[in-house]
């Protein structure tokens, strides 16, 4: 996947690339390579910043630097990212990429005991739907509002 990449970006590709180097990060993380996927995460963010290439899915970046961080302990940290990629994902009404971000700080808000946050967050988010209930993102954010309405 890396040398694909490489060549990808090598021949001047940019289409989606803050979604390609989330994907590469991704694989790291599931690999048990955390300083990699940290690193690559981090030029995912540079070009999402820098504005050089534009992409519906650089909300996802900044989703994915959020799990990370949680998983290493910074959940101050963690809950920023998921407030920048909520927010960037509302910038760009990209629903489900909302929804996805919504679920990650809901979850955590949820963990910090901060339910009635959490559920006020994510509900209207969810209820916005009207189809594809049997995807893995709804399935998801119906999961933790069931769980937070416990």
């Amino acid at each position: 996947m890396r040398e694909s990449f490489a060549e990808y970006r090598r021949i001047g590709g940019a289409l989606d690339l803050p979604w390609y180097l989330g994907l590469l990060a991704e694989v790291s993380d599931a690999n048990d390579h955390a300083d990699d996927a940290f690193a690559t995460v981090k030029q995912a963010e540079e070009v999402v910043r820098t504005g050089r290439h534009t992409s519906l899915h650089s909300p996802e970046v900044y989703r994915l630097k959020g799990e990370l961080q949680l998983r290493t302990g910074r959940q101050a940290d963690a809950e920023q990212s998921f407030r920048s990629s909520l927010e960037l994902a509302r910038q760009k009404g990209a629903r489900i990429l909302e929804l996805r971000s919504g679920t990650s700080l809901a979850r955590l808000w949820g963990e910090q005991g901060r339910r009635g946050e959490a559920r006020d967050l994510l509900a209207p988010v969810y209820e916005w739907f009207t189809e594809g209930f049997d995807t893995a993102d709804l399935k998801d954010a119906k999961a933790l509002l069931d769980e937070l309405n416990e």
